[in-house]
């Protein structure tokens, strides 16, 4: 049997990737593992506000949740391989994820679907600030990859963050103007 399974992780070759600086790509892999983790909690409130959203929105919250929830996972899993092509570890626990976010982790109480809405409007507001941060690290270090990924992952979640927003509004006593 071949011993290629048993190697240790942290004995791998240093990557051969646009930043050669091994303190570099730490520092990079250190902020793209929190936007990992932040990717990670929003992903879990989001779906949990999926499933419990009630009320005469009810459709259009839940149809919208569940492509967010969904874009979230193919993103968390799609930052941390970048971090292994980084040459480092990827969070992987929610213990971790809970220690390396600034998305505050939903109670679990019964929400108003207005309450959850602006909760993850506020949430990925929040994760696309977080991420302009981790790009311009990248950008800092040339790491043109991040950078680019980092972006595009602002540009959903500032999106996401207008169309959350875009639901409560009529309910702020603000009428539609036709």
């Amino acid at each position: 049997m071949s011993d290629a399974l048993n190697s240790d992780i942290r004995t791998e070759e240093s990557p051969h990737i646009s930043v050669a600086d091994a303190d570099a790509r730490k520092k990079l892999a250190a902020r793209m593992a929190a936007a990992t983790a932040d990717t990670y909690i929003l992903l879990a409130k989001t779906q949990g506000y999926h499933w419990n959203v009630t009320g005469p929105l009810f459709v259009s919250i839940h149809e919208l949740t569940e492509s967010q929830y969904q874009d979230l996972f193919e993103a968390a899993d799609d930052l941390a391989e970048r971090i292994r092509a980084l040459g480092e570890v990827s969070p992987g626990s929610y213990k971790r994820f809970a220690e390396l976010s600034a998305v505050e982790e939903d109670d679990g109480q019964p929400k108003s679907a207005k309450s959850m809405v602006e909760a993850l409007a506020h949430d990925n507001e929040l994760v696309a600030r977080r991420m302009k941060a981790a790009s311009d690290v990248a950008e800092d270090l040339g790491d043109k990859v991040s950078e680019d990924m980092l972006v595009e992952r602002m540009q959903v979640h500032e999106q996401n963050a207008w169309m959350l927003r875009a639901i409560v509004a009529d309910t702020e006593g603000h009428a539609s103007r036709h």
